[in-house]
């Protein structure tokens, strides 16, 4: 039989990764749905759409991810981020849907010194992040069988992200200043979406929060350089502190996660986030 497979947020990174590989999945029937043609926090809206394409899997890949502006507007955040997700998983309950949310490493405080695993403790340092844990929690509670996927750095072919702000910028610059002082992991979104299809497709559902990210350990620094290199772009990239450069948010110094788990239940390969870099920048030429 034909599965069913929801995709709400089918506009952003994630969303449009899924789109992309949806046709590799001829026998999976996809229904992708934006923010305009579906506003999750509308519990009649979404259980309409439950029940009109009886999906067996929601895949939450809508998020509110300006995490500056996030502290000034911090209603709509917890709305999107929260509230929204909180909606999703009870009707994908209602309706014995399996729930796969996505999360982030800013439910961490970033004063940790080694890989954050799921079970440690969190403690968001921004109304971004505090949002995003709301939304965890909200699946949990009204869907004690959801999928999070914690994740980090994100970026894509698709949307507004730090890979293609630094080629616009290498390519109009001569000089660059990057934070050095930031420790993380970055992810293609398309390696994000593969991942989520492999637990989809295995035989064992297996509830929980998830860590996921590309392999290595690197600062924001190092991410421009490594950009700059496969770009061959001339610009000089200096490394500053995070004081340096304030912004409204304040961002986790660490927050490298913890993959053992996701390796281990679902047999995910990470690829090395060198790797994956350089084949989203072939798929952007």
């Amino acid at each position: 039989m034909m599965k069913k497979i929801l995709v709400t947020g089918a506009n952003g990174q994630l969303g449009k990764e899924f789109r992309d590989l949806a046709p590799s999945f001829p026998h999976i029937e996809f229904l992708f749905l934006s923010r305009e043609d579906l506003p999750i926090h509308h519990f009649e809206l979404v259980r309409n759409v439950f029940q009109g394409f009886n999906p067996d899997v929601c895949i939450n890949c809508a998020a509110y991810t300006a995490v500056d502006k996030a502290e000034t507007e911090k209603e709509l955040a917890f709305l999107v981020n929260a509230e929204s997700v909180g909606v999703l998983s009870a009707v994908a309950h209602e309706n014995n849907c399996k729930f796969i949310h996505v999360s982030t490493d800013y439910v961490y405080d970033g004063n940790g010194e080694k890989p954050y695993l799921e079970t440690d403790s969190t403690n968001p340092v921004s109304v971004y992040g505090q949002s995003k844990l709301d939304g965890e929690r909200q699946a949990l509670k009204n869907n004690p069988e959801s999928v999070i996927v914690r994740t980090s750095w994100v970026y894509s072919v698709h949307g507004k992200n730090f890979v293609k702000t630094m080629m616009k910028l290498m390519g109009e610059k001569s000089d660059l200043n990057v934070v050095s002082d930031q420790i993380g992991s970055p992810t293609w979104a398309a390696d994000i979406a593969e991942s989520i299809m492999i637990i989809i497709s295995n035989e064992k559902w297996i509830p929980g929060i998830y860590n996921f990210s590309n392999d290595g350990v690197i600062s924001w620094f190092d991410f421009a350089q490594e950009i700059k290199t496969i770009i061959q772009s001339q610009c000089h990239v200096h490394p500053i502190p995070t004081s340096a450069y304030p912004t409204p948010a304040k961002r986790p110094a660490y927050s490298v996660l913890n993959k053992s788990k996701i390796v281990d239940m679902y047999h995910i390969h990470l690829k090395n986030w060198k790797e994956s870099l350089a084949s989203c920048i072939i798929k952007m030429n």
